[in-house]
């Protein structure tokens, strides 16, 4: 792992961005975002799954004009994300957006950017740049040939100029691409010339079993280079799956650590119980819980006693049975039926006192 990039930082609402601040994790609204009730509930279901910042798409006056209400029921800063009419911008930022996104792809030219950051400069708010492959400006498409990783930091120094020319600073940008090989490239190509934060992620990477392989690949190289102040996991399914899978990430690096942190095996001959569900069991009913905690679940006795040892609780299977370890020590003997009630009674316990002594 190399040391995290030294970037500027910015707010978005309360959440810090950049400048050594933890990587946070967002996601976006698939609501109607005219229909304030339902946006609010899934920006609040987000919340409990530790989604830290909410994007919601505006696409219309009558979206902008619920902005409002939706920012007022969130409770997690809101950007609102804009493409085409520039003056819906405008108007979210007046109605308290925490941030704002904007496309160089489509937003209309620099007299169109101009008035974005003046509004957002008169409500004390950031503003994203978010260049994406498929909208990238019609000329740079043509000079490089395609949606290139210099095609995307052109436009992105494009529009940088702007804000530079209009002296607005509280920026973040993104490049994103769908192929891995293109978003990682334009992300080192923009942090080797620029110390504004970064937006990270892999944009429409696909269904929940493609769109998360792909998604931790570019984003975990990029955070293993030390790229990153932000991310979102863009899936097609439910955006509370963005946020898991955007926090497994973030586990996975030993960046940030919420929730239980799940070891299992992956079966062989050697298993004499039923691994898999047991496994699916354990991970389903301790999801919810948001204080870390390792917790393993193992097969057999090639692996099982040591990685059941490491953990806060851990089972090693047997024939028809399983050793339980808490704290690296063995608490019990179990049969098979009553292993995965078990796991989950005592991670339930050690993760009550965690919050207890918090």
């Amino acid at each position: 792992m190399k040391i995290r990039r030294k970037t500027r930082r910015i707010r978005v609402g309360g959440v810090p961005v950049g400048g050594g601040a933890p990587v946070s994790v967002q996601s976006m609204t698939n609501t109607d975002t005219r229909d304030v009730r339902a946006t609010v509930a899934q920006i609040r279901s987000l919340a409990r799954e530790g989604c830290e910042i909410a994007r919601v798409a505006v696409p219309d006056a009558k979206a902008a004009a619920a902005f409002r209400k939706i920012r007022a029921g969130s409770p997690i800063p809101v950007i609102a994300d804009i493409h085409f009419d520039h003056r819906l911008a405008i108007a979210c930022a007046d109605a308290g957006a925490d941030c704002l996104r904007i496309n160089p792809g489509n937003v209309g030219g620099e007299k169109n950017t101009i008035e974005v950051l003046r509004a957002a400069r008169a409500n004390r708010i950031p503003v994203r740049i978010g260049v994406n492959a498929g909208s990238v400006e019609k000329d740079l498409l043509a000079k490089h040939g395609g949606p290139t990783p210099k095609a995307l930091l052109e436009s992105a120094a494009r529009y940088l100029k702007i804000c530079e020319k209009a002296r607005f600073t509280a920026l973040k940008f993104s490049l994103k691409a769908s192929d891995v090989v293109t978003t990682i490239e334009a992300y080192r190509l923009f942090s080797r010339r620029y110390d504004f934060p970064l937006h990270i992620g892999v944009t429409e990477a696909g269904t929940i079993f493609s769109g998360t392989v792909k998604s931790s690949v570019g984003i975990g190289v990029l955070l293993a280079e030390g790229i990153g102040d932000t991310l979102r996991v863009s899936l097609t399914g439910p955006p509370e799956e963005e946020v898991r899978v955007g926090w497994q990430i973030l586990k996975s690096l030993r960046l940030r650590h919420r929730g239980p942190e799940f070891i299992s095996c992956p079966t062989c001959g050697r298993v004499s119980i039923d691994i898999v569900r047991i496994a699916t069991e354990v991970e389903r009913r301790l999801s919810h819980l948001p204080v870390p905690l390792k917790v393993a679940v193992m097969g057999c006795a090639v692996n099982g006693p040591g990685e059941a040892r490491e953990a806060d609780v851990g089972v090693a299977g047997g024939k028809g049975e399983g050793l339980i370890f808490v704290k690296g020590k063995i608490v019990k003997k179990v049969k098979e039926s009553e292993i995965a009630a078990e796991v989950v009674r005592i991670a339930e316990t050690l993760a009550a006192g965690k919050r207890r002594r918090k």
